[in-house]
């Protein structure tokens, strides 16, 4: 069974304009995702960071040093569950806690030298995927994935509040 006879669209609902357009997207990000970290774990078994502690890592890489409760809201995640979390990071050693040079008296989360490595690993790792895939695409297919990417990227930052558009 070829991949693309494996994949069926849902069938199409009348509901709010765009609605089956939005639900073909959500279920292509879904299933995009989803075998793309199954793909990364067969390939490399080494993959094994959390989903959650590779987006800390993403945000730190773009927003560091951050206090816990700015990559919370970041995030839009509980203050506790990034405290966890950069708990376990700490103990890994993707990540250091130290006195905010902003407020000495509070504290901020940096990436260390191992996080910074360990969240490239990752990327090669998907953009390898990735591109395996793409080239596994007829000519046409590359196109339109192409041609697609502004305006996925577009769709990112308007769902993104905290998004520099």
């Amino acid at each position: 069974m070829s991949p693309q006879s494996r994949h069926h669209p849902p069938t199409a609902r009348p509901t709010a304009a765009g609605a089956p357009d939005a639900r073909l997207l959500t279920e292509a990000v879904t299933h995009l995702r989803r075998a793309l970290r199954a793909s990364i774990r067969t390939e490399y078994p080494w993959e094994t960071l959390p989903m959650a502690q590779v987006e800390l890592l993403q945000v730190l890489a773009e927003h560091s040093p951050a206090r816990v409760g700015d990559i919370a809201a970041r995030q839009r995640l509980a203050v506790s569950t990034v405290s966890g979390l950069i708990g376990q990071m700490i103990g890994a050693g993707l990540v250091a806690r130290a006195v905010d040079p902003r407020d000495r008296r509070a504290s901020a989360v940096t990436l260390t030298d191992a996080g910074r490595g360990q969240l490239a690993a990752w990327a090669q790792a998907h953009e390898r995927r990735l591109s395996e895939a793409l080239e596994s695409l007829d000519a046409d297919d590359r196109s339109a994935v192409r041609a697609a990417l502004p305006a996925l990227l577009r769709i990112a930052d308007l769902l993104d509040p905290g998004s520099p558009s």
